[in-house]
């Protein structure tokens, strides 16, 4: 039996079963409505949101304005992994991201961990989007509305209870001498004693979050034609703002603020790389639409490189003028970076900039919750799922029950959950995901080029690829003494750093030997490294995410697939 975890299927046998409408057993297949624009617009949909709005100012105070340098690193980073989707995307035009590909290529097994993985940035990742959402919302209708919901229906339980016991705690000290901080300390107090008592227990849950959840479920319910209009409207609203607030922010420009370059050196450049590679994850959320593209063979490789392309530029250029206007050292606990340099330069602007970053996170938590779905049907019909997760609706057709399940989890996710190691949660799930999309392409055999059609360029990396790991260990040849010196009581991210090396070291010596391809093996080690400077406690709790997975694997989906049903595969 344990040959049958790394069975794979054909790229024949796949493409047949969704070109029949496999998906619900009657033929009616998902709609063919998404061209290259659209695909392109539901990337920039996924990629620009909180990361512009919210996280960029947080990384702006370690790094500065060399910020705009991480932006460029990361997107590189992401574009060794776009070309490695786009090259699957041409040879399984198929819905299913990551998933179906891994199938492909390392099998069954594989193909699970990395659809169970998928959840974490899909529907997991949406409920940090959703959080957010209701953060900018709430701001929204009381600068320019007025209106004060009761801070009960604001936050989540664990959020209001540290809240609650920090102010606490500080106040009974009674040596707070900063009045803003204790103003926020009377507030959190205030806030928790005026929540209504049920059972002895203050009720607190994040409302605004759920309703955007249920009313982006109900979008992509009734229709992929709706949601590529609900997505493009929004895209070319929020892109028209960044414009406008860079060409407006560059008259407010003083070059003196990009002196220091890098204030904190590359290692405080380098502590923003959570927050911005965050910004980037969901690009590959294209890749679960090919079913619906018109011709996905040419559309989907040009969606997700001409939309990675587009948001970096605007990245770098958001991340200049951001530091031109306002010192770096200014963005220290900043949430709202466009709207605070624009607080009393220009009003007006700060509130187009708020009601441009509720649409920017609608858009993206409209693209993901497309996303989850369609890696669910994809998954039941491979028989891992149960076959509702397969069902189309006869009238939208899209995939209800799996879009259903999808738009519970989140809400009720949203309406309770503290966002913190989430964010982290779902920065490890989309690297595994890169890492192994990546390396799955060297498992790929090779065809012919087809004109129309994408093809990954072969670049020998035969010498290239281990004389970068060389440079690469040169460079941090200090930071590995130290690991190894102290292993005995290293910490677990500094294990996480010679496991790196190790691993580096071995896929070095087989390029080396088999002469693989240079783009897909950077793929691997570019977002592998990004990986392991992920916190390891987030990564303890990863394994645990994994472990539920493979438990529900070997005691449904092993039984139940369709590769271990002949009259079935």
């Amino acid at each position: 039996m344990s040959g049958s975890l790394f069975r794979r299927k054909s790229i024949d046998k796949i493409t047949r079963e969704a070109a029949a409408g496999h998906s619900d057993g009657h033929g009616t297949g998902l709609k063919k409505v998404l061209g290259v624009r659209d695909l392109t617009y539901l990337g920039i949909a996924a990629v620009v949101g909180a990361g512009v709005f919210s996280t960029i100012g947080g990384a702006a105070y370690d790094g500065g304005p060399g910020i705009s340098l991480l932006f460029i690193i990361t997107a590189v980073t992401c574009g060794f992994s776009a070309l490695c989707y786009a090259e699957f995307a041409s040879r399984v035009p198929v819905a299913g991201s990551a998933y179906t590909y891994s199938y492909v290529t390392f099998g069954e097994l594989i193909a699970w961990i990395i659809g169970w993985a998928l959840i974490l940035e899909y529907a997991i990742g949406n409920i940090v989007v959703a959080i957010s959402w209701s953060g900018y919302f709430n701001n929204l209708l009381v600068h320019i509305f007025n209106i004060h919901l009761p801070d009960w229906l604001l936050v989540d339980p664990l959020t209001a209870s540290n809240a609650f016991t920090t102010a606490t705690n500080a106040m009974a000290a009674g040596n707070i001498t900063d009045p803003v901080q204790l103003e926020s300390y009377r507030f959190a107090i205030d806030a928790y004693n005026s929540a209504p008592v049920v059972a002895g227990k203050h009720i607190f849950f994040n409302l605004p979050a759920f309703m955007v959840v249920v009313l982006i479920t109900w979008i992509t319910i009734i229709g992929i034609k709706e949601s590529k209009k609900t997505a493009n409207a929004m895209v070319i609203f929020k892109v028209a703002v960044i414009i406008f607030v860079i060409i407006a922010g560059a008259f407010f420009v003083d070059t003196n603020n990009w002196r220091p370059f890098m204030p904190n050196g590359f290692t405080g450049v380098l502590k923003g790389v959570s927050a911005v590679f965050y910004a980037y994850i969901g690009f590959d959320a294209i890749s679960t639409t090919a079913e619906e593209c018109k011709d996905p063979q040419r559309d989907l490789p040009r969606g997700m490189i001409y939309s990675l392309v587009i948001c970096t530029v605007l990245y770098i250029l958001i991340a200049l003028v951001l530091t031109g206007m306002e010192n770096y050292a200014n963005f220290k606990d900043v949430n709202d970076p466009l709207a605070f340099v624009f607080e009393n330069r220009a009003p007006w602007i700060e509130k187009i900039v708020s009601i441009s970053a509720v649409v920017a996170t609608t858009s993206v938590m409209l693209v993901f919750q497309l996303g989850q779905p369609r890696i669910w049907m994809s998954m039941s019909r491979d028989g891992l799922l149960p076959k509702r997760f397969q069902k189309i609706h006869p009238k939208y057709n899209t995939p209800v029950f799996a879009s259903i399940v999808t738009g519970i989890i989140v809400a009720t996710g949203a309406l309770f959950i503290e966002s913190g190691i989430m964010t982290d949660l779902t920065s490890i799930g989309t690297l595994f995901a890169f890492v192994l999309v990546s390396g799955g392409v060297l498992l790929l055999p090779p065809v012919k080029k087809e004109p129309g059609k994408f093809n990954l360029p072969y670049i020998n990396g035969k010498w290239i690829v281990p004389a970068l790991t060389l440079i690469f260990i040169f460079l941090t040849k200090e930071r590995l003494q130290l690991a190894i010196n102290n292993l005995s009581t290293e910490g677990y991210q500094e294990i996480l750093f010679i496991v790196f090396i190790i691993i580096a070291i071995v896929l070095s010596v087989l390029t080396f030997l088999r002469n693989y391809s240079f783009i897909p093996i950077m793929g691997v080690f570019t977002c592998a490294y990004l990986m392991i400077e992920i916190p390891a406690v987030s990564w303890a709790w990863f394994f645990m995410w994994m472990t539920l997975g493979l438990l529900i694997y070997f005691f449904y989906g092993r039984k139940n697939s369709v590769l271990n049903s002949p009259e079935k595969a």
